[in-house]
């Protein structure tokens, strides 16, 4: 039998290597002169993707006059494409799929017979296309702003050679110093709470002379802003998560960039960003007066009687006068964004994109852009923000929606506006026919509506509106009401950093940097600190626990994850929502009673809990389902049938 071992054991061996050779080829080394122009993008690219296609963007003096050739196996140029400027080209290149890793130089010719080179790298693939799985209904993610989360390095918090040099925590539109370090100091933090995922506000180079914090005025799409940290500490943050066992949420920007973004002083095409032309005629007196803005008509995009003047302010307006609008249209730009989303991924081991303004961009190189990351990565996920409360606008964007006019997103996810509207209102509201808790029934029961209501990401406050706790007249029991109710949906919650521990910004609701406030405890010299306790009022503690248990309880429940969702509707008072799978049930009742009330249980016998034994989740009781409950306080209640 030896003989027979080792030759299972020679099989075994040899498919191990092969596989680990798809993802680990061996590198080909070649002379190369390591010498690099001032901007090449992508820096650096992978192989072995189903698209075999890359375009770079070449920026250097006088670049367009110039010949680029390659002398690689497997990789060859099919077009050379000049700009307007002629600092710039655009070269197409193929890459076979027998392409190994490995460097080489792309060789630029002058007219007079000169050259310049830049060393180029293709990368292996860290892991299978399969294997990056995004985020889904098993997930609850963790919204951070970074600059307001931790500070763990003050070295960076000043950047002289950056526009911005503020640093103000009195100062809600001013630097922080939060960073990408403070965020790695404290993903225990963030996983002992329950949560599976998290997703920081955009990290990437803001060099704004004001404002620069938030991360959305963008200004390099390829570059950490220094003030967060590195790319290795970038780089860091996604492998101790994935060493956790949970994933990270890239928020990326394809509507707009900053107006301080290197390609806005030289800019490679008349049509590279909507309204060039307005703003290169007023570039000297630039501001609210001269700027083209969106009319921020989002409905334009599915109207059937919409005007093309609509369509076109609506799409091609800027944000604000410190955001350029990126005209997707340009098929140059086009592929830029999309290659910088694939880098990323690539880059970062990302587990998914949220994707700022989904409405305001063209939203058929929006489709285009999901397609080409869905096509590469078909495990991925992908969120589009679309801020509108009306159902109908918002399933508009999910793939698979019924739309009249045909158009498919290819987008798997879209931010549940609508939802997280009608839970406010129905916890805030006082208990009529047509208010209070019919609100949530009613709301949930537009999921008929949508392709796939359990992708889609709900949530309850985040980094631009007031937040819950400010939202229920800091009123903690509502709170709990609507947060664990959230937690039970058929969707993918989100909750923002500081919910947990009660903030607000009542002082000031709607205010950014009140919503935005620091994290306590995060930072030198803070009196409170949220990730050990200490300072925490009584109330903060109890919602900490309160939702630790629930978002853990999550962690491991088929039901709530991909069970089947059976409400009935509000009934003096309360409301049942039941979440089924195999033998697990999980029972969300709210009660918005103030006085004890007696209820019914005959009303719930479909579901078949008659005689079984369920455990309250938060306090551990033991509950018998007979024929009635009592209710003795206003709340919410969480019972399982699991053991």
């Amino acid at each position: 039998m030896k003989p027979f071992k080792y030759l299972l054991l020679t099989i075994f061996v040899i498919n191990l290597s092969c596989k680990d050779s798809r993802m680990k080829e061996n590198v080909v080394e070649v002379p190369v002169s390591n010498t690099f122009l001032e901007i090449v993008e992508p820096p650096n690219w992978f192989i072995g993707f189903k698209d075999t296609t890359l375009q770079l963007l070449v920026k250097e003096e006088n670049i367009g006059n110039s010949n680029p050739t390659i002398s690689y196996a497997g990789v060859s140029i099919l077009k050379v494409n000049k700009a307007k400027s002629k600092n710039y080209l655009f070269i197409d290149l193929t890459i076979d799929a027998t392409t190994k890793p490995g460097k080489f130089d792309i060789v630029f010719t002058f007219d007079d017979n000169t050259t310049k080179s830049h060393t180029y790298e293709l990368k292996s693939r860290e892991k299978s296309a399969e294997d990056y799985v995004g985020f889904n209904s098993t997930d609850a993610i963790y919204l951070i702003t970074p600059d307001r989360f931790a500070d763990a390095n003050e070295s960076n918090d000043i950047n002289q050679n950056l526009k911005d040099t503020s640093l103000d925590r009195t100062d809600g539109y001013k630097r922080h110093g939060g960073d990408l370090q403070g965020m790695i100091n404290h993903i225990d933090y963030i996983s002992d709470l329950g949560f599976t995922t998290v997703w920081p506000t955009p990290v990437l180079l803001n060099d704004m002379p004001q404002g620069s914090y938030h991360g959305y005025a963008i200004t390099d799409y390829y570059k950490v802003d220094p003030r967060f940290g590195t790319m290795d500490d970038y780089k860091k943050l996604a492998d101790q998560l994935h060493k956790k066992g949970m994933k990270l949420i890239m928020d990326q920007v394809a509507n707009h960039c900053g107006l301080q973004h290197w390609w806005m002083k030289d800019i490679p095409f008349d049509d590279w960003v909507n309204n060039q032309k307005n703003y290169e005629e007023n570039i000297e007196n630039w501001g609210n007066d001269t700027n083209i803005n969106t009319n921020h008509r989002r409905t334009a995009n599915q109207d059937l009687y919409a005007s093309q003047i609509d369509k076109d302010e609506m799409s091609q307006g800027w944000f604000v006068p410190g955001m350029p609008d990126l005209n997707q249209q340009n098929p140059f730009m086009a592929k830029y964004i999309i290659q910088n989303s694939i880098w990323w991924i690539e880059t970062l081991g990302l587990g998914g994109i949220r994707q700022d303004t989904y409405p305001y961009s063209d939203k058929y190189f929006m489709s285009n852009w999901a397609d080409a990351i869905m096509n590469e990565y078909p495990n991925f996920s992908i969120v589009g923000e679309e801020w509108s409360y009306n159902p109908l606008i918002v399933g508009y964007w999910q793939k698979g929606a019924n739309n009249r006019d045909g158009y498919e997103s290819n987008l798997k996810s879209t931010m549940d506006f609508p939802m997280m509207k009608a839970v406010l209102e129905g916890i805030n509201e006082d208990e009529t026919w047509a208010s209070g808790l019919i609100k949530l029934y009613e709301g949930l029961a537009n999921d008929f509506h949508y392709a796939n209501p359990k992708d889609m990401l709900i949530f309850l406050d985040n980094h631009d509106k007031s937040r819950l706790f400010t939202e229920v007249h800091e009123d903690a029991v509502k709170a709990k009401m609507a947060l664990s109710y959230m937690l039970m949906l058929p969707r993918i919650p989100q909750i923002y950093y500081g919910t947990e521990i009660l903030m607000n910004d009542s002082a000031n609701p709607g205010d950014h940097g009140l919503i935005r406030t620091d994290f306590p405890g995060g930072f030198k010299d803070d009196k409170v600190n949220a990730f050990t306790g200490e300072g925490l009022t009584d109330a903060q503690k109890d919602m900490q626990i309160f939702m630790s248990k629930i978002l853990n309880y999550r962690k491991n429940s088929e039901a709530i994850q991909d069970g089947k969702t059976i409400h009935f509707a509000p009934f003096m008072g309360t409301y049942f929502l039941f979440r089924i799978k195999g033998d697990e049930t999980v029972v969300h009742i709210i009660n918005k009673n103030d006085a004890p009330i007696t209820i019914d249980l005959k009303q719930y016998a479909e579901i078949g809990l008659a005689g079984k034994t369920l455990k309250n989740i938060i306090t551990g009781e033991d509950f018998i389902w007979n024929t009635e409950i009592q209710l003795n306080e206003k709340g919410s209640i969480i019972l399982t049938t699991k053991k």
